[in-house]
């Protein structure tokens, strides 16, 4: 049984999840347009700015003492009444269909109480799945499911409270 836990990441774990961000843009780019550049690396702006804000909480996921991944909390939402969302959410592929994500959602959402939005571009079907099952799962509260365009995407959001 695989023990999973989240480090809430600072200092150089902060780059240790801007270099993981390679493959979580490298899965991405299955879905939306994403090139190499010249160095054979997807161009990624530095987090800084987004570490540096107050609301912004990062946290490496960690399965049997091994990093599978990461999870980044903020409050860039598109509802006024949101309080969270999930900003990134990566789990390395070794890791996937291990439940390994399910428990890294569930024990973020057991540290915020509040209104949380989470979406997904429509197009990546595996999230759609993921969520569709996960969310219920999760949280024993009202969940809504909106339509809706973000960052030039077709996406589905996810709104619900977690107490």
């Amino acid at each position: 049984m695989n023990t999973v836990e989240l480090l809430e990441a600072k200092g150089e774990n902060l780059q240790r999840i801007e270099n993981m961000m390679q493959f979580y843009m490298y899965d991405f780019s299955e879905w939306i347009p994403l090139s190499f550049n010249d160095e054979g690396w997807f161009s990624i702006r530095s987090k800084a700015e987004y570490w540096a804000k107050p609301s912004t909480r990062a946290f490496l996921i960690i399965v049997n003492d091994e990093v599978a991944g990461f999870v980044t909390v903020d409050d860039e939402v598109t509802h006024p009444e949101a309080n969270f969302s999930i900003g990134y959410f990566f789990v390395g592929r070794k890791f996937r269909g291990l439940g390994v994500g399910t428990a890294a959602v569930k024990k973020l959402l057991g540290l915020f109480s509040g209104c949380w939005q989470i979406f997904h571009t429509n197009q990546n079907v595996s999230a759609s799945a993921f969520w569709k099952k996960v969310i219920p799962e999760a949280t024993l509260n009202t969940i809504s499911v909106h339509s809706e365009f973000i960052d030039g995407y077709d996406c589905t959001l996810y709104k619900f409270r977690h107490e």
